[in-house]
């Protein structure tokens, strides 16, 4: 699932994102949704997200769905 919908993401679900240095390459980070910092109810390039350990980035790929 990919995360551009607000709705399918929440605090606690485990998710891969990119961060701003990795945009060029694409390269993916695992972690834990801390907060949703994209307010709007869709976003083309990702929901904006802050994981566990601070890092933010765009939700790339859900890895929890239950």
């Amino acid at each position: 699932m990919n995360g551009q919908n607000r709705s399918d993401i929440y605090p606690g679900l485990e998710v891969d994102i990119i961060l701003k240095k990795d945009q060029r390459s694409g390269k993916l980070t695992r972690g834990i949704v801390k907060d949703l910092l994209t307010s709007s109810a869709y976003h083309s390039r990702g929901i904006k997200v802050r994981l566990e350990d601070g890092q933010v980035g765009r939700v790339a790929e859900i890895i929890d769905e239950e």
